[in-house]
């Protein structure tokens, strides 16, 4: 079948999201990641576009840019070229590391905007890697922080405070970390896992006969369970609440 023609932005402003082939990791270690945002900022002064937000997680990562003088796809090329070329040499590989073709959403409007932002932010924290934003090394929240002039932040705390800076990054910083159920473009998108393949995988995990058991199991072993579901096999905070009953809060603590 042809492929779908991919939406185009009237903004030019786009959510990007890519992942491992095979759901594998692309981000083994602390060079790895440092590359991607090295390469990240290298074609940005090349293709001319606007970085707002980037989270690189260990096997996916999401972007939201805005085109420059090059379109989307120079754009992605040129990254994804180069990164997987040093990769693969360093490695010692060859073939793709990203699966299929990286998928975008158009953002055109203010609020879309500031949801796709928080939602970036906020990968680690509802992936229960991390406890704060400020604590996940691999986003570009801290250019906010310090004004840093890598990503757009001028642009987007004009959006908070027009008169004063400081309230400006106050306010960035509240919108930012609040809690939220906000929807946006993912992985699930993709249907990685059915219901059906993750209650098997739940129940084999925990040793219980239905899903609903695992809330009386003793809390450090439950919150055992919970992060091996979490991080070995892939299965999403919602996924987890929805079948087994139990608190978003508490799986994204454990």
């Amino acid at each position: 079948m042809p492929r779908v023609a991919r939406k185009r932005s009237e903004s030019g402003i786009y959510h990007i999201m890519m992942r491992g082939i095979n759901r594998q990791v692309i981000f083994k270690d602390r060079e790895d990641y440092l590359r991607f945002i090295e390469t990240l900022l290298k074609y940005k002064n090349i293709c001319e576009y606007q970085l707002f937000a980037y989270c690189l997680m260990d096997n996916h990562l999401h972007l939201l840019l805005k085109e420059g003088k090059e379109p989307l796809e120079t754009i992605m090329r040129r990254i994804c070229g180069s990164f997987v070329l040093w990769y693969n040499k360093k490695y010692g590989r060859i073939g793709y590391l990203f699966q299929d073709r990286f998928k975008s959403e158009p953002v055109e409007d203010d609020t879309y905007f500031l949801t796709v932002l928080r939602y970036i932010f906020q990968n680690p924290i509802k992936a229960g890697i991390a406890k704060n934003i400020k604590d996940y090394n691999w986003t570009n929240y801290d250019d906010y922080l310090k004004s840093s002039r890598r990503s757009e932040a001028d642009f987007v705390l004009k959006f908070f405070n027009i008169s004063s800076r400081e309230e400006a990054i106050k306010n960035f910083i509240e919108y930012v970390n609040k809690n939220n159920d906000d929807e946006c473009m993912d992985l699930s998108e993709k249907n990685i896992m059915t219901d059906d393949e993750a209650l098997k995988i739940i129940k084999e995990i925990c040793k219980i006969e239905y899903p609903y058991d695992i809330q009386e199991l003793k809390i450090d072993k439950r919150n055992i369970y919970i992060k091996v579901l979490k991080e070995k096999h892939n299965l999403s905070i919602r996924q987890i609440e929805r079948l087994t009953g139990i608190n978003r809060g508490v799986i994204q603590k454990a």
